[in-house]
């Protein structure tokens, strides 16, 4: 028989164990809302198409043959599988159960994604997480993420999501350099100051500001840069210069005074801010073990509607 068959043979294999095990065609057809003829035609033709005869009839019953005893092993294992199937599919839609693998930026990760996974872990037992920190984008497929947590403003089209929070970037320093160095009152004597910027892109040392209609672009300059928000906050309490923070990784050090904000009137309109989406391949389907992480992630830092 040929192997493409199979697909088309299925929901016969299935009717025949279901005469066996009704005992006769009528039987059976009453249990499927269909009739006699109908099931007889189709025990003929999965016959007609394995070249044997699976069934000897009788006037008072149906009885297998030796072919039919061992086709009829092999579907009933056939549909205890797939009813196994169907319970694994139930089971793990039922309730939160298994494994998410989740991808963070690092900072945010390190500063307001790691503070809610006990809680969330000790809320759900039957859930596990792997927390990636990245500030890459990796690839949910091909990398076999199931959540990515991004920082865009736009984010990409083909994903589903829901936003967490706005993040936004900070100009900071510590009240020791400002005595020292003076405090600006303007962005642009910003070019007399250190200033710790990412070095990753040719333009991290180009600082953007608004302040209302007024734009303003600075080209600052220091002695140590980083890509690492965290170290740039240990360097900036270390009193090495002024800096861009996000507002999480600064806030703890803003409220016992260790640093101040620099510009407050102005607003940093560079890169690394916007909105941080948590994403996902839409489904219609989605794991519950996914929807009570998402839907824990949002409470714990704002709640927004799903895009």
């Amino acid at each position: 028989m040929r192997t493409n068959l199979t697909p088309q043979l299925l929901p016969y294999l299935a009717i025949f164990v279901r005469v066996v095990e009704a005992g006769s065609f009528s039987a059976a057809a009453r249990q499927q809302g269909s009739t006699a003829s109908a099931v007889s035609r189709q025990i003929a033709h999965l016959e007609q198409t394995l070249g044997v005869r699976l069934l000897e009839r009788t006037t008072r019953r149906l009885r297998l043959s030796e072919a039919g005893s061992e086709v009829f092993e092999r579907c009933k294992d056939m549909l205890d599988a797939a009813q196994a199937a169907l319970d694994v599919g139930e089971r793990l839609m039922s309730q939160p159960r298994g494994r998410v693998r989740l991808s963070v930026p690092k900072a945010f990760g390190r500063f307001l994604v790691m503070p809610l996974i006990q809680d969330f872990l000790q809320r759900y037992p039957e859930v596990d997480v792997s927390l990636n920190l990245s500030d890459r984008s990796p690839d949910l497929i091909s990398e076999q993420f199931d959540l990515l947590v991004s920082i865009t403003d736009q984010p990409p089209p083909a994903l589903a999501g829901r936003p967490l929070c706005n993040v936004q970037q900070l100009l900071c320093a510590s009240p020791t350099y400002l005595q020292r160095h003076g405090t600006p009152q303007h962005p642009s004597e910003l070019v007399r100051h250190a200033c710790l910027y990412l070095d990753e892109t040719p333009d991290d040392h180009r600082w953007h500001f608004s302040n209302g209609p007024e734009q303003c672009v600075v080209t600052v300059g220091g002695r140590f840069a980083s890509n690492h928000s965290e170290v740039r906050l240990n360097a900036v309490l270390g009193h090495l210069g002024i800096t861009c923070l996000p507002h999480f990784t600064a806030a703890a050090a803003l409220a016992r005074g260790e640093l101040v904000r620099v510009l407050p009137q102005w607003r940093y309109t560079g890169s690394y801010q916007g909105t941080a989406w948590v994403l996902y391949h839409p489904t219609r389907h989605l794991p519950p073990k996914l929807r009570v992480l998402i839907d824990h992630l949002a409470e714990g830092l704002g709640k927004g509607p799903s895009r």
